[in-house]
């Protein structure tokens, strides 16, 4: 059986996602092969999540009263290379959403391409910061996570 965190082998489409930013591959993105590195989806994935959240949900990061977001678990599966210069089209939808966690999916798209050249996920705690311990996400960001539920 296959596990349901896993990304999908085939490639989603973008109607699968209810949230896109754009983001600028850079030249420093590229390694010695010519496309860009794995570590910079990771990169584009989580910054894609935290700009939704603050700009969706009001996460304030420098806050001490704002939940702390810990990474549990991360996945990329890579479709076809992306290389600089291009602009990706970034989805963004919520696959799970818990009391304290939820997994956000991400697929990146190069302009005018239906399939997603990459798709992965970030699986998130929010967590108190004074405690170190799971808190339950805040109603406005749960209220922003459940406008992209698939």
């Amino acid at each position: 059986m296959k596990d349901p965190a896993t990304p999908s082998p085939v490639p989603h489409s973008r109607s699968a996602f209810g949230h896109f930013q754009q983001v600028q591959t850079r030249w420093m993105d590229n390694d010695m092969y010519g496309h860009v590195n794995n570590v910079v989806y990771y990169a584009w994935f989580d910054s894609v999540i935290t700009e939704y959240l603050m700009r969706e949900g009001g996460l304030q990061i420098q806050s001490p009263d704002a939940p702390a977001l810990y990474a549990v678990e991360t996945a990329c599966r890579f479709h076809r290379s992306l290389a600089f210069p291009e602009t990706i089209d970034a989805g963004l939808r919520v696959g799970h959403l818990g009391t304290t966690s939820a997994r956000f999916e991400v697929a990146l798209f190069r302009q005018n391409e239906d399939k997603a050249a990459a798709t992965g996920y970030f699986t998130l705690v929010f967590v108190d910061r004074a405690r170190n311990k799971p808190t339950p996400i805040p109603p406005p960001m749960r209220a922003c996570l459940q406008r992209l539920l698939d």
